[in-house]
Formats: C-alpha cells, sequence, structure tokens
C-alpha cells in the first residue's frame, strides 16, 4: 500500500469523523448530560469556577456551537491544506453556518429541511444551466484531468471525428449528476422533516438534529452516490464507444 493511498484512507476517517461522528456524539448526548454537569460541578469545587452552572444554563446552545465547530474547523483545515476555494467545502461550511443560526436563533425547524433541501437542488440547477454556457460543470463533476487524460481523450476524438457525438453524451452524464442533486435535495428534505419535529433550543431538537446528521450519510450520501457513478460509468462507456480507448488508456492513476 503507498503512502498517498494511506493518507487518502486517514482523510476519509478525519472527514466522518469531525463531520458526523463527533457532532453526532455532542449533539445528542452533551446538551443536558446528568454526567458532564457532574463532572462540571466537580471542577468548580475544586477550582471555585462556574463551568457547571454555566453549562445547565446554556449546555442546549454550547452543545450547538461545539458541535458545528468541528466540520467548520476540518473546512478551514481543508482549504489551508489544499491552498484554494474548495466550493463543496465552502458550501458544507456555508450550510453548517446556516444550520447554527437557525438552531441558536429559536426559528421554526421547517426551515432546517428547506436549508437541507435548497443547497443540493441549486447545485443540480447550476448543473443544468451550465449545459448553456462553455464551461458545463460535468467537466467539473467528471471529465477533468484529475480522472480522466483528457488530452488523450481529445486526440482520439479529433481523429475518430466524434467531437460532437461526445457533447452530446456530456449532456447526458450532466444530466445524471443533476439527477444525483435532485435526488439529495428530496431526500435531504423528507429525512430533516421526518426527523426534527421538535422546537429549536430544546435538547430533543438537538438530539434530532445529531439522529439527521448519523442518518445523512447512509439514507442520503450513498444513493446520490450511486447516481454520480452511474453517470461515470456512462462517460466512461462513451469515452470507450467513441475513441476505442480503453479504460486503462483514459484513467489517470492514482
Amino acid at each position: 500500500m503507498s503512502q498517498q493511498t494511506q493518507v487518502k484512507k486517514e482523510s476519509m476517517l478525519a472527514n466522518l469523523l469531525l463531520n458526523i461522528v463527533i457532532p453526532t456524539l455532542i449533539l445528542m448526548k452533551g446538551s443536558e448530560s446528568p454526567w458532564l454537569l457532574a463532572q462540571l460541578q466537580g471542577l468548580d469545587a475544586q477550582m471555585g469556577s462556574s463551568f457547571g452552572l454555566f453549562y445547565q444554563d446554556h449546555g442546549i446552545q454550547l452543545a450547538i456551537v461545539v458541535a458545528l465547530a468541528f466540520p467548520i474547523l476540518y473546512g478551514m483545515h481543508d482549504f489551508k491544506r489544499a491552498g484554494k476555494v474548495n466550493v463543496f467545502s465552502a458550501l458544507g461550511v456555508f450550510s453548517i453556518l446556516l444550520t447554527g443560526g437557525i438552531s441558536l436563533l429559536q426559528l421554526d425547524p421547517q426551515y432546517i429541511a428547506i436549508k437541507e433541501a435548497a443547497i443540493p437542488g441549486i447545485l443540480g440547477l447550476v448543473t443544468v444551466l451550465s449545459l448553456k454556457t462553455r464551461f458545463p460543470l460535468v467537466k467539473t463533476f467528471l471529465y477533468n484531468d484529475k480522472i480522466l487524460r483528457v488530452d488523450r481523450i481529445a486526440q482520439a476524438l479529433e481523429q475518430h471525428k466524434t467531437e460532437q457525438a461526445f457533447e452530446k453524451s456530456l449532456k447526458v452524464a450532466s444530466w445524471l449528476v443533476a439527477g444525483s442533486f435532485f435526488l439529495s435535495s428530496f431526500l435531504n428534505y423528507a429525512l430533516a422533516k421526518w426527523i426534527i419535529v421538535s422546537p429549536a433550543g430544546t435538547a430533543a431538537f438537538n438530539e434530532e438534529l445529531g439522529k439527521m446528521t448519523a442518518l445523512s450519510f447512509p439514507v442520503i450520501s450513498i444513493p446520490a452516490t450511486i447516481v454520480m457513478m452511474a453517470a461515470l460509468f456512462y462517460l466512461f462507456r462513451s469515452i470507450k464507444k467513441l475513441t476505442g480507448l480503453t479504460l486503462e488508456d483514459v484513467i489517470v492513476e492514482q
């Protein structure tokens, strides 16, 4: 196993821990934890502090802030590591900030469902609308030099005079990519409406928010990823048909 592969696995573990596991545990267990309150009260007795009293009065809001701080810090670290803005990380941080704002301002929980549906829905619409421009987003998501040897593919398309046919394939792939976002939007909304029923500012709301975070990966990410992989498979098949190149010829070695 190469060092690069090990780094990728470590990044995936950090991603899951900081974006899902730790925030879920804090939201579900940290809002009004008798054990944590007892520990803080014991610390107060030793140090003459008032951590326990602060937690008792503001534990629900504190749990929201601490839980959402982990994915925000992860997004900032990703920006620092990459040296440039990752659109998806930026949207993720923006979504988290909206969740925090809705929760701390104690707005109607329906705004959580609307927010959860809006971001992937907008991405789907932008993907479709980008087909009318010279820079369709499918080239950002799938047809790029990080995944495929686009120069070799372009040369083969020119030799076989199949550029126009390939553009049609890119449009189909774009609709599949947009479909993955629309599916994510629908599932986000349905999951939020199903789980979050308590008013914001309560321990029950925090627990429901944590439960939604935990379920978002299997319920939302996996189906949307399957649709995205279907788009990538379709694109590979089109490239092979229109260029005569095999998958080994066009895929970038990781």
